[in-house]
């Protein structure tokens, strides 16, 4: 059997998250410079599909380490109402794997033209978006061939943890930072088939997490969605209890995403609820009640440890994908660089 491109580039993430450090390192120390500058009170976020997660995944890292809200604006205030915004000492992340989607472009550009300091993270370090920002931190991915995001997902993460380990000065976070690529070689080595097993049948389901995890839980429902022909949902592990679940019934598959962080415990709670309605529940890295527990990475720094896990998830739903009868690299309906206004 062929080598999907998505399951190659999953293999890439290690080598891809080593290069980026190396390579990267002289755009990162100014970015974080200048974010220092600035000292903002404020960051706003512009992105789109996986790269919006990657923006959430950033938003717990900065509300939990620097203490500075984050919000995500949506690019048509910019490109199709024309709204200027007022972002005096706020800093503008912007996040795009092609760096060429017009809303997202315009929206960098009048991030600027209102006062904030834009730092672009992308692939293509000479992209509209990176030339419309004052800082750019180039992923060095690579080519990425698969319609689905995969290394250039866990990268952007992997760069906006590094700016903000950097900006904060934060010894533990970038000693966590680096020794990713190693946490990411050990993801990829974990053995899901028990979800496999689940999720083959499966119609429908729900991802659950808590805090950076949650974002993760958004980037795997989507996957789910565009390669598995799967209707699944991501909720936050305390959210799902106000109202959505109450169609889980028995057999409901649910996909609890635990790391040892101070959020853990009201995770596994609500597992071990979703469970005793007769879900089928499973849960990384922890012993639920009536759960099956899923391999995971440890002893993680928290803020790091939920990106680990969609390594794993990665290598995981390549290969659902093919269990199901679905080719990865080309999702129906869909095209690799997604351009809106």
């Amino acid at each position: 059997m062929m080598t999907s491109h998505m399951a190659r580039e999953v293999g890439e993430i290690p080598q891809v998250s080593r290069r980026f450090l190396t390579e990267s390192r002289g755009a990162l120390e100014a970015a974080a410079g200048a974010m220092r500058g600035v000292d903002p009170g404020l960051i706003v976020t512009v992105a789109r599909g996986s790269s919006d997660h990657a923006a959430t995944y950033l938003k717990y890292a900065v509300e939990l380490l620097a203490g500075v809200p984050v919000a995500s604006v949506g690019p048509s205030v910019a490109s199709v109402y024309g709204r200027p915004l007022k972002l005096q000492r706020a800093a503008c992340l912007g996040i795009s794997q092609s760096g060429r989607s017009p809303d997202i472009v315009e929206m960098m550009r009048a991030a600027g033209a209102g006062g904030a300091l834009t730092v672009a993270i992308t692939n293509f370090a000479d992209s509209p978006m990176a030339q419309a920002s004052a800082h750019c931190l180039p992923l060095r991915a690579g080519v990425e061939q698969s319609v689905a995001a995969t290394k250039t997902f866990v990268t952007s993460v992997l760069a906006g943890l590094a700016l903000v380990a950097e900006w904060q000065e934060d010894a533990s976070l970038k000693a966590a930072v680096e020794t990713l690529p190693g946490a990411f070689e050990a993801a990829l080595a974990l053995d899901w088939s028990d979800l496999a097993a689940r999720m083959a049948r499966a119609q429908s389901g729900f991802v659950l997490g808590r805090g950076p995890a949650f974002a993760i839980a958004n980037e795997c429902a989507l996957k789910l969605k565009e390669t598995c022909g799967l209707h699944a949902e991501a909720y936050s592990a305390a959210e799902v209890l106000h109202g959505p679940s109450a169609i889980v019934q028995a057999n409901f598959p649910v996909l609890a995403l635990a790391v040892d962080d101070a959020a853990q415990a009201g995770v596994i709670q609500t597992a071990e609820r979703l469970a005793a309605q007769g879900a089928d529940v499973f849960v990384t890295g922890a012993a639920a009640a009536g759960c099956v527990t899923l391999p995971s990475v440890a002893g993680l720094h928290p803020l790091v440890a939920p990106l680990v896990l969609a390594v794993g998830f990665y290598g995981f739903v390549e290969a659902l994908a093919r269990r199901r009868g679905f080719d990865p690299d080309t999702p129906p309906h869909l095209r690799k660089v997604t351009e809106t206004v």
